[in-house]
């Protein structure tokens, strides 16, 4: 008699495999720790905010509490971290970039979890912390820094068009700005690996 199969626990496994594989593409270069150091969100990533997605207010203590003291050492956390207003000085590249959370919220990236957004999880994922909105969240990752993603191709097309390197801050500060704030600063080897595969 031949052995019945398991559909759903194949289509369970299937899940299981595509849930690893995808944290295995997961690979910024940049941790929470380095992006704050660089310079980034104009300062203002974890300033009092409220949330529309979960109705309450946040302070910058209760945003950051939980990660290491360690990753704000030395850091102006009034000026780099919780300004209530944005200073494109700040950052690394010295431009403005970025949506607004009330953006953000409308277009329905916010999880309740993380009401500050991409960054936060990505500050709670880095500390070991997994949850269920983890595949949803780097799949956005891929989109945007990732190998094929738009805004690191869009970058090194330019880069290439303009027979420039990989570190000419000159060519699109603004979406090397909002690449660090997914993790990611573009590398020499990226660049040549990209080359090569066109």
């Amino acid at each position: 008699m031949p052995r019945k199969s398991n559909k759903r626990s194949k289509e369970k496994d299937n899940q299981d495999i595509h849930k690893q594989d995808i944290h295995k593409q997961f690979k910024p270069n940049k941790t929470p720790k380095q992006v704050f150091k660089m310079g980034a969100f104009g300062g203002t990533y974890f300033r009092p905010i409220h949330s529309s997605v979960t109705g309450e207010d946040y302070t910058p203590k209760q945003a950051m509490r939980g990660l290491p003291k360690d990753w704000f050492k030395g850091l102006d956390i009034d000026t780099m971290v919780s300004s209530s207003k944005y200073d494109k000085k700040v950052n690394k590249y010295k431009v403005k970039c970025g949506s607004t959370l009330e953006a953000w919220e409308s277009s329905g990236w916010i999880d309740e979890q993380d009401p500050y957004g991409w960054f936060q999880w990505f500050c709670y994922y880095k500390k070991g912390r997994r949850t269920g909105d983890d595949e949803r969240q780097i799949g956005r990752w891929l989109k945007l820094a990732g190998p094929n993603g738009r805004f690191r191709r869009t970058l090194m097309n330019k880069i290439i068009k303009n027979g420039s390197t990989y570190d000419d801050f000159s060519i699109s500060p603004v979406i090397r700005q909002v690449l660090l704030h997914w993790g990611y600063q573009l590398t020499k080897k990226d660049l040549e690996d990209y080359k090569k595969s066109k």
